[in-house]
């Protein structure tokens, strides 16, 4: 039985989630892969940051977060329910955790990747497994955290950064070897097909947008989604893993759906058809065509029929032809799943 020693950094909705699915797994992970573990750091975004080599309470700093003790401005340190000492920096938390895993869930920079990029590399030189749902650093650095990683004798996964836990990086590296990957086309960003969904029903494109941000789905601003950057970047990390090419969400060919009006979804379904703001990308010799835009998808095709906050992916492969995962519904726990099955799959 090996124990590992954990650090969080970010302690958010999938942080938190993360936690008590640990906690729920903990008796069945020591059973079934003799995996132990502590926690020895968290760091918040705004709630401060702890460090304890003899581990902290997971118990008690979710009560902190989750019933708004925290909501007072003090940290989750100085509120006393933590023993440790606070770290003043994530750079600073990540060296004094003395972690053999870091989970990395710090907030997306579509344009650099920073700083979770230097996160990232600043655990894996020392010697850590780094397993995040951050798309940045994917995306701005992938060929050198992967020989970094390599380098260090650990592993960099990143299952939760695409549809969050369905197993798409892991099923290309795992389940399907000497398969090259073509073409990919779907439905990546759950926001924007839930407003769409909105919209079908009534909603004008102001009126979506405030119901995805009262259900906790959409941010303050929107841009990243209804603009397509969110979906850009997703189309920017399976290109990169998955076809072999670096690509950068800028130069992804974007559009977002911000020009959908009522009237257009509403002749659209007449019609039998339904808009998605489609991503697709297909490989062009040692190029690649990558598109992010809205699209009318026939009730022909499997895209039509996920809805609300579902997504899609359909592979093109030169082993398999079609190939279609679907991921129904997803929340912070099915991130924090995907997060969970790096942390087994990098230890084991």
């Amino acid at each position: 039985m090996t124990t590992y020693k954990l650090a969080f950094l970010g302690f958010g909705n999938v942080g938190q989630a993360l936690a008590e699915l640990l906690l729920r797994k903990e008796k069945e992970l020591a059973r079934n892969y003799n995996i132990k573990f502590s926690v020895t750091g968290i760091g918040t975004g705004s709630h401060g940051s702890v460090v304890n080599a003899d581990g902290i309470d997971l118990s008690a700093a979710l009560d902190a977060m989750r019933n708004g003790r925290t909501s007072t401005g003090l940290s989750i340190h100085d509120l006393g329910l933590l023993a440790g000492q606070p770290t003043s920096s994530a750079l600073e938390l990540i060296r004094a955790s003395q972690a053999d895993v870091l989970f990395e869930n710090t907030s997306v920079n579509h344009k650099t990747g920073q700083p979770a990029l230097d996160y990232v590399k600043t655990a894996l030189e020392l010697g850590m497994h780094v397993c995040t749902a951050n798309k940045g650093p994917v995306v701005h650095g992938y060929a050198e955290l992967q020989t970094l990683a390599k380098e260090n004798g650990v592993k960099f996964l990143h299952e939760s950064t695409v549809m969050d836990g369905a197993p798409i990086f892991s099923l290309f590296r795992e389940a399907i070897p000497a398969s090259n990957l073509l073409s990919f086309k779907g439905v990546l960003n759950s926001t924007t097909n839930l407003m769409l969904a909105r919209m079908e029903k009534g909603d004008s494109f102001d009126e979506a947008v405030k119901y995805c941000q009262e259900v906790g789905i959409a941010e303050t601003d929107p841009s990243g989604d209804v603009d397509g950057w969110d979906a850009a970047i997703k189309v920017s990390a399976l290109v990169t893993v998955l076809m072999g090419i670096p690509l950068k969400p800028q130069d992804v060919d974007r559009e977002g759906i911000r020009d959908i009006s009522p009237e257009m979804i509403a002749d659209a379904l007449k019609d039998g058809n339904r808009y998605k703001l489609t991503c697709s990308a297909e490989r062009d010799g040692d190029k690649v065509i990558a598109k992010v835009a809205p699209e009318l998808i026939p009730s022909t095709s499997p895209i039509y029929s996920v809805e609300g906050t579902s997504s899609i992916v359909e592979f093109k492969s030169d082993v398999l032809g079609d190939l279609s995962v679907v991921e129904k519904d997803p929340g912070p726990d099915t991130t924090a799943y995907g997060l969970l099955a790096d942390f087994v799959n990098a230890v084991r």
